[in-house]
Order: structure tokens, then sequence, then C-alpha cells
């Protein structure tokens, strides 16, 4: 089984974070479509260093600067928490002994610091991260690459992801797909292929 990170198992959002720093909500809504957006941030996902981007955006918004530096100095205060029933869902399917791997658009730097923080996330037998490869979902070297990579049966693998043009993506290289709402809808899926049956070898 392959499980998306952000959206599945961790809830993710930068405005846990930047309501705080920016009260209006109006004023938070542009500074994130305008300044940090996520077009902006998908460059970390390819493998981009904050080093690297956080100086060149404090030049082009200046009167943004201590915003801007808060998205890689406080990256943490993004993580809303964790989505217990899936995590306890994977917790079941890891004492099952179902072979387990992570596939995710993160950051390279933010990946380790959100291992240690969750540390479900190294339950899993591999990750494939965008930053630490170079290559980001939808893109379907991404696909390939962590097929290749575990050697896993599309066919014979069970894709979960929150986001629907990722997950179609997954479905185009032959992965057995299930969209994520709620643990909730996740379990009665599991139970219903047999993956919680204790009475299952």
């Amino acid at each position: 089984m392959v499980f998306d990170v952000g959206g599945v198992l961790v809830d993710w959002d930068p405005r846990y974070l930047y309501r705080t720093l920016i009260p209006d909500e109006q004023e938070m809504e542009r500074f994130l479509a305008e300044v940090c957006s996520l077009e902006w941030h998908a460059q970390h996902d390819l493998g981009a260093s904050y080093e690297d981007t956080i100086p060149a955006l404090i030049t082009d918004h200046p009167l943004w600067a201590d915003e801007v530096r808060a998205w890689s100095d406080r990256f943490v205060e993004m993580y809303g928490g964790i989505f217990e029933g899936t995590v306890e869902l994977l917790g079941q399917l890891r004492q099952r002994h179902v072979p387990l791997f992570a596939s995710t658009n993160w950051g390279a730097e933010s990946w380790e610091l959100v291992k240690a923080r969750y540390p479900f996330l190294r339950w899993f037998d591999g990750a494939l991260v965008s930053g630490k490869v170079g290559i980001a979902k939808p893109d379907p070297a991404f696909f390939e690459l962590l097929t290749e990579t575990f050697g896993l049966v599309p066919e014979a693998t069970l894709y979960i992801e929150d986001n629907l043009v990722n997950l179609e993506a997954a479905a185009r290289q032959g992965f057995v797909t299930h969209l994520f709402v709620s643990p909730e809808a996740l379990r009665a899926e599991l139970d219903g292929r047999g993956l919680l049956d204790v009475h299952q070898p």
C-alpha cells in the first residue's frame, strides 16, 4: 500500500501559521495568493532550498520580509496535527505486515523535520519524497520511479491520495486507487478488501 502524507496523515496548511502573523483574514489570503503562494512553494517540493528562495522573494516583496522568513523559520507551525484515524489504520496495517510506502510532494529539508515530529512516518518500508528526487506528482516519472525504487506491482498496490489530479496520474500508471476523504471511508475500503481482517493470513 502507498500513502500520500499531507492531507491523509498530516494536516498541513500555511494558514495555521499565518493567521497568527496576519490577523486580517483577507490580507492573509492575499499574502498566500500573491507572495508565499503554493505555486512559489512548489519549487521546494522539487528540491529548491530556502537559502535560495527566501532572499529572492524578500527582494520582490520587501514589505513582507518577516512574514516570508517565517515560511522557513516557523514551518512546523503550519502543521495542524495528524489525522488520528488514518494513523491508527497505518498502525494496524503495519501489525499485519502489509508492505507500506509513502509517496509525497514534500521539501527535503522539511521532510526531515516532520519525520522527527511525527514518529509514525518512520513506520514505512520506504518513502519517495519529491524534494529528494527532484520530481513531483503528478509527473508520470514520479510514479515510474516509485514503482522501480520499491519493486511495486501497481495492479497489486493500493494507492491512497487526497489530491484527485495526483490520484488520476497514479491510476494511469496502473495503481489501484482510493480517493481519501476521511479515515472512516478508508477503513471501509480496507475492510472491504479484507486488509484489516485479523482472520486473514
